[in-house]
């Protein structure tokens, strides 16, 4: 078994965080992390519960690595048997695409912005993948989405974005907005928009006009108003088609359309 303060330390640089960065989040100094990392200082319960929210996991997670499994992108079809610890998520080769070419194109348009950070980002994908199940019963990229305490979390992201980084796409930077920690991701070139037709860049566009100004703690909190949301466990899969139980506060289907 690994011991707990070098967990800490996987969990804090698999998430791109500098000591001083998860210290301030748990509130605590950056030696006082510093000694935990090493095992020279006990980790208390509620430090524990602490850091469990901060990186989206469960407190089993930092006793056992089996506990936290490790995504595996792989494209439908693919010969590929899963391991216990992992979790398999199989993306068409056409919807794999278009996720590179939908986040370059919002990056593009909103990426420079301070307050867009992978918080912003994750919610920007949710709504504008929900969105667009709802208004035309199709999948955008139709990325697995998880509820978690920040709102909902698309399991492929960051593998996605690792790709990205590795093939020159995209640029990954870690950045403070309002003194908090914040990863930021710029686009190095422009998205193929052939990729991407006429009806998604207009739910893609409409998403950001509405959403892409608030900052992370705004943006989860209006997620967490929202249906699919709500009726999901925590540490589950958000249902797509729990979309057409929205609200009207939420609904982007003409008011006077009904469920069906």
């Amino acid at each position: 078994m690994i011991p707990l303060g070098k967990r800490i330390r996987q969990f804090r640089e698999n998430r791109g965080l500098s000591q001083e960065a998860l210290a301030k989040l748990l509130g605590v100094s950056r030696p006082t992390l510093s000694l935990i990392e090493s095992g020279e200082r006990k980790v208390c319960a509620d430090e524990i519960k602490k850091l469990a929210d901060i990186f989206n996991s469960s407190v089993d997670a930092f006793f056992d690595e089996a506990k936290d499994p490790r995504i595996v992108i792989s494209e439908s079809g693919a010969d590929y048997r899963a391991m216990p610890d992992e979790i398999r998520i199989d993306i068409p080769r056409k919807n794999l695409a278009k996720f590179k070419e939908a986040l370059l194109y919002i990056l593009g348009k909103v990426g420079a912005k301070p307050n867009v950070g992978e918080t912003v980002l994750y919610k920007l994908l949710y709504f504008m993948d929900f969105d667009y199940y709802e208004q035309y019963e199709e999948q955008l990229i139709g990325a697995t989405y998880k509820k978690n305490k920040y709102g909902p979390t698309p399991l492929e992201f960051r593998k996605v974005a690792e790709r990205m980084i590795e093939a020159g796409e995209l640029q990954k930077l870690p950045n403070k907005y309002f003194n908090y920690p914040q990863t930021k991701y710029l686009p190095l070139r422009n998205p193929e928009l052939s990729l991407l037709n006429g009806r998604e860049i207009g739910v893609i566009d409409r998403v950001l006009e509405r959403l892409s100004d608030m900052t992370a703690s705004q943006i989860s909190e209006y997620s967490h108003g929202d249906v699919p949301w709500l009726s999901t466990e925590e540490g589950g899969v958000i249902r797509y088609e729990s979309v057409f139980y929205r609200t009207p506060a939420y609904s982007m289907r003409p008011k006077d359309a009904g469920v069906s």
